[in-house]
């Protein structure tokens, strides 16, 4: 889905393939399609703060408020790049199916 080493680039890190090159799926069936992303990454996000917020408590016990606040941007900036791209990866993954490796998908003409 997306090109190679640009997991970490600040720029690039959102960039796609337009289509699979092993099936030809266009991975923006339509206009707006990854809007519905936002939720699932709105869950990711959730789940990260909540995990800040243990460890906190695990490893500090007591804290202040600013001391979570910062811990969690920290991390929700580190792990930018990943929540987005796993969050549209999950989006497109309900309503399209992971057909397996380049090797195990049947030929389409054009492609491969």
């Amino acid at each position: 889905m997306f090109p190679p080493k640009t997991l970490f680039s600040p720029g690039k890190f959102s960039k796609m393939h337009p289509k699979c090159p092993c099936c030809g799926q266009s991975f923006e069936p339509e206009p707006g399609y990854y809007f519905g992303a936002m939720f699932v990454s709105y869950a990711l996000n959730t789940a990260l703060f909540v995990s800040v917020w243990v460890a906190l408590n695990v490893l500090l016990g007591d804290f202040s408020t600013t001391t979570m606040v910062v811990s969690i941007v920290i991390m929700a900036i580190l792990l930018l790049s990943i929540i987005f791209r796993l969050s549209r990866s999950i989006w497109i993954n309900i309503f399209i199916g992971y057909e397996g490796p380049c090797d195990q998908i049947p030929h389409k003409e054009g492609f491969r």
